[in-house]
C-alpha cells in the first residue's frame, strides 16, 4: 500500500442511464436509486484509495436540484477530498444530460464519509492524501470543519 496518494489516483466516474424501473410513476428518477448509485461510486473511490473494504459512515445533506428523467444519462464523479486516520471524505457530484443534447447539468452533490476496515472488520489506517491544486487544498482544509460539524 502506498503511504500517500493524490485525489486523481482514486477518482471514479460512473455512468448510468435512467430506465423506467428506476423512476417514480411520473418518470422521475427515484431519490433512493440515485443515492444508491452515489454510494456505490464513493465506495469504489474509498476502496481504491485505502485498498481495503470501506463502509459508509455518513452522508451529508443531499439536495435534489433538478429532476432526472427516464432516458437521461447520469454521470457520477467521486473524488476523495481528505484522508483522516481510518476515514475518508469523498465528494460526489452528479451530472445529467439528455441523449439528444450534450449539455451537462449538475443535479446533485454530497459529501460521503467512509471508514476502511481490516480483515477483522475493525477500522484500519488509510494512506494520506497529497493535494496539489488550489481547489484540492481548499477542500482538504474544509474537510476538517465538515468532520467536526458531522461529529463522525
Amino acid at each position: 500500500m502506498k503511504k500517500s496518494k493524490t485525489p486523481k489516483d482514486s477518482e471514479i466516474i460512473m455512468t448510468e442511464i435512467v430506465f423506467p424501473n428506476d423512476t417514480n410513476p411520473v418518470g422521475i428518477l427515484q431519490g433512493g436509486r440515485l443515492m444508491h448509485w452515489m454510494d456505490t461510486a464513493s465506495a469504489i473511490c474509498a476502496l481504491t484509495h485505502s485498498e481495503k473494504i470501506s463502509v459508509t459512515a455518513s452522508i451529508d445533506r443531499v439536495v435534489f436540484k433538478n429532476p432526472i428523467y427516464i432516458g437521461d444519462i447520469v454521470t457520477i464523479k467521486a473524488k476523495i477530498t481528505r484522508a483522516f486516520t481510518t476515514s475518508m471524505e469523498i465528494f460526489v457530484e452528479v451530472k445529467t444530460r439528455k441523449i439528444k443534447n450534450s449539455t451537462n447539468k449538475i443535479t446533485n452533490s454530497a459529501f460521503f464519509t467512509f471508514v476502511a476496515l481490516d480483515k477483522n472488520g475493525k477500522p484500519s489506517k488509510v494512506p494520506t492524501l497529497t493535494v496539489t491544486t488550489e481547489d484540492e487544498k481548499k477542500e482538504y482544509a474544509n474537510a476538517e470543519k465538515r468532520k467536526i460539524a458531522r461529529n463522525v
